[in-house]
């Protein structure tokens, strides 16, 4: 129905008053059909006074400020538009109501077709989300369209010493795995009141996008570490493997972990819950000599992780390197996508605003990460 003009709409909720009255007319069906486009024809009623609105919002201060930009702009680079306050103002607004045109104005090489191009200012505030998180900012990071393969070493012989005059050296057998990072829809929606859709530019962004963005980046990671902890101690021809330890939080427990790891695991860090870690300190305060219980490593909280206990085998901690055992690809990009939905909560004055990030995202290098996980307390 979307694709027919508001007169197509009318010409065809005429021609149902006619058809009602012929002989063996379906009327539940065309009465369906005519609350259907009566509905359609004031979403698009409402739409139009929104527009006109903000229009009118721009014309007695914005406007001229968008208006002096679009005469300046020739003198700008795209990066430099899209950096300016007047796009951000033209892009929220865009989020708003769906209505793209005036970052268009601003973008007129992009006025063609395809989609508008996020505002720095936004892409920014994504790029902060990841990093806020910390574990997420050191995961390696692709853009590949599909379904990435990630090859991995599972097994192969070590090098040997060759000397002069003797038998030639064994041909090295390697063994290769690849993981797949299938993409996946991660999504959030806030419903936004009729005072927070009269914010503009920044603050606006500020108050939609740095919610759903923490939101779903905070989803990826979770998603990530139950993968991790999901670990298998066998590496199969698609699956990589983890070390694992059974420990309660002592003093030795980092150091057992981390004699877990390859080679290639050499920037580790450790990853628990806020109570696990009260757990080491307790355990540290408790020796009566200073150690620090985490070895030196950095430490990142993730809660979706259980606390440390006695009595179940719940994997409790990570010990791994995420720069080389984690990887994430973004086949649309790092940016997340805002769709605007004026209808489904309609009837409470609320706009609903739906973001979504398309992600793939696992495990990538064997024996990268130690699981620990509960054991008795000794």
């Amino acid at each position: 129905m979307d694709q027919k003009s508001v007169e197509e709409l009318i010409e065809r909720r005429n021609e149902i008053a006619s058809e009602v009255e012929t002989d063996g007319a379906d009327l539940d069906a065309l009465e369906a059909e005519v609350r259907e486009i009566n509905t359609e024809l004031e979403r698009r009623a409402n739409l139009e006074k929104e527009k006109a609105e903000i229009r009118a919002k721009i014309a007695d201060g914005e406007g001229e400020k968008i208006k002096d930009f679009i005469e300046e702009k020739k003198k700008m680079t795209i990066e430099e538009i899209r950096a300016s306050h007047e796009y951000n103002v033209a892009y929220a607004n865009y989020i708003k109501t769906g209505d793209d045109t005036e970052c268009r104005a601003l973008l007129t090489e992009l006025a063609t077709g395809g989609s508008v191009p996020v505002a720095t200012y936004v892409a920014d505030r994504i790029s902060t989300a990841w990093d806020k998180l910390g574990i997420m900012a050191l995961v390696k990071k692709t853009y590949v369209k599909g379904i990435l393969k990630v090859g991995f070493e599972k097994s192969a012989t070590a090098a040997t010493v060759h000397t002069e005059s003797t038998s030639a050296v064994t041909e090295e057998t390697l063994e290769i795995g690849a993981v797949a990072l299938t993409p996946a829809s991660i999504k959030k929606w806030i419903s936004v009141s009729d005072e927070a859709l009269d914010l503009s530019g920044e603050a606006f962004l500020d108050y939609v996008v740095d919610e759903l963005t923490y939101q779903i980046a905070k989803k990826a990671q979770n998603l990530l570490i139950g993968k991790i902890a999901a670990l298998s101690t066998t590496v199969g021809t698609n699956k990589v493997s983890a070390g694992i330890i059974n420990s309660y939080p002592s003093n030795g427990t980092v150091a057992l972990a981390m004699g877990q790891l390859s080679d290639d695991a050499a920037n580790p860090v450790c990853v628990m819950n806020k109570q696990t870690w009260a757990m080491f300190k307790e355990a540290a305060a408790k020796a009566n000599y200073a150690h620090d219980p985490f070895e030196g490593l950095p430490v990142y909280f993730d809660n979706s992780l259980p606390v440390a206990s006695t009595s179940t085998a719940s994997v409790y901690m990570i010990v791994g390197d995420f720069g080389v055992g984690a990887h994430a690809n973004f086949p649309n990009g790092a940016e997340i996508t805002i769709k605007r939905d004026d209808l489904s909560l309609a009837e409470k004055d609320l706009v609903k605003f739906v973001g979504r990030q398309y992600v793939g995202l696992d495990a990538v290098a064997d024996k990268a990460f130690c699981l620990v996980a509960g054991a008795a307390k000794a």
